[in-house]
């Protein structure tokens, strides 16, 4: 039998040579039943979980024992709304002129890295250049490390709303961008959208339904998209399997997305009680990303962070996000967990845990909301987003249990993807 703590460091993330591997657990989460389970065993074969056991198992002479027995062993987390291919800095916006489409992928590798090893395991990519369809490719492949991404490449918007790439550029930069560069004016642009899309290899589709905080722009909260113009995206996505997902801050904006079939609310700033009304009885879920509005409310404060417009709009909107969270949770909104890392630095995803816990939410749910909800919406939820037999293995542990400190989250001590460790301490 033997143990991975004393084997070399060139076999983490491959473990060629186990035929299986044995992870001895001192705690499990049961994220179905909120329930922690006190010493198991996951048996791992290939990128499988094959079975968890009672009490600490040993395998053959070839297999391979990991022991967790002081820590708490979780599912690898999932965040609903990430931007992989980029990350705020007070050089942002003149980096849109500066860096090359091949300087965004490099430095996309490094942010795809420090997120998986804090311990999310799948991201929803919710818009960039591109790169972030090749980024995918590449982690699935095993070319570079990262977690399991379905994107949805370049975000739609309408001309000058929160998705066009031109928005602030002076007159001869600014051109009329269309469809295939996600700028839509009409419910056939929006169906020419979504195919190009889907040509292009997304996975996913993402509108802005209303004016957004860090686009050079003066609203960030006005409706930019017709219910008609919504309803063609929603319908052709799914003609193509697509989920559908709807930047929004300003409340009739969200009212106009959910009506239109669009199924998460990304942020939802300024949602009434109405509109929460609305996504219960259509059961749409909000994606509250509370992290992003804790930090563009702090960078506003740093003179020439952001342009004087977006600085305006980050200190009026960002400080109102974790009161609607609790609002929208108190009511009974469907929640699904998402951070919009690359608004802050990525690897600090667990934040939002915190956050949310802060906000009435029991940590409990709120890693559900990150684990089973997300796999479902995903459509992966015989899959992911559990410890059970025949998931994909995908495990995270921490040193405490969550229930009773849920800081924990932010220091995730051990990583395995598809049966891979990544991360030992």
């Amino acid at each position: 039998m033997k143990n991975l703590l004393v084997l070399p460091a060139l076999l983490l993330g491959s473990l060629l040579m186990a035929q299986e591997t044995y992870l001895h657990c001192g705690k499990i989460v049961d994220v179905d039943s909120g329930k922690v389970l006190s010493e198991k065993t996951i048996v791992v074969s290939g990128n499988t979980i094959k079975a968890i056991e009672n009490g600490y198992q040993s395998g053959g002479d070839e297999d391979v024992v990991i022991d967790l027995k002081d820590k708490t062993v979780m599912p690898g987390f999932i965040d609903m709304h990430v931007h992989i291919e980029g990350q705020s800095s007070a050089q942002s916006y003149i980096q849109r002129f500066t860096l090359n489409e091949a300087d965004v992928a490099f430095q996309s590798t490094v942010y795809a890295k420090n997120t998986l090893m804090a311990g999310f395991t799948t991201v929803r990519d919710l818009g960039g250049s591109g790169v972030n369809i090749a980024l995918r490719k590449a982690i699935a492949k095993g070319t570079v490390v990262g977690p399991r991404i379905f994107t949805a490449g370049k975000a739609i918007g309408t001309t000058g709303g929160h998705a066009d790439p031109t928005n602030g550029m002076k007159k001869d930069l600014m051109g009329d961008p269309g469809p295939k560069q996600g700028v839509v004016n009409s419910p056939e642009d929006g169906k020419k959208a979504v195919r190009q899309r889907y040509k292009d290899g997304a996975d996913v589709i993402k509108i802005t339904a209303t004016g957004g905080v860090l686009s050079v722009a003066k609203s960030g909260q006005n409706p930019q998209f017709t219910l008609e113009e919504i309803k063609a995206i929603t319908e052709t996505a799914k003609d193509y399997g697509m989920l559908t997902a709807a930047h929004a801050h300003g409340d009739e904006g969200m009212q106009r997305a959910v009506l239109g079939g669009i199924k998460t609310i990304e942020h939802g700033t300024l949602m009434s009680d109405e509109t929460m009304d609305l996504m219960i009885k259509h059961n749409s879920f909000l994606v509250p990303t509370i992290t992003a509005g804790k930090q563009v409310t702090e960078k506003a404060k740093i003179p020439g962070y952001f342009p004087a417009v977006v600085a305006k709009k980050a200190s009026e909107i960002g400080p109102k996000i974790q009161g609607m969270f609790q609002r929208a949770y108190k009511k009974g909104v469907p929640i699904a967990f998402g951070t919009d890392a690359g608004v802050f630095p990525h690897g600090e995803n667990a934040r939002e845990f915190v956050y949310m816990a802060e906000a009435g939410m029991p940590i409990m749910e709120a890693i559900k909301s990150a684990t089973i909800t997300n796999a479902n919406l995903l459509g992966m939820g015989d899959n992911l987003g559990q410890l059970k037999e025949g998931y994909l293995a995908d495990i995270v542990a921490v040193d405490e249990n969550p229930k009773d400190n849920v800081e924990t989250l932010k220091h995730v001590t051990f990583v395995m993807k598809e049966g891979k460790v990544y991360k030992t301490q």
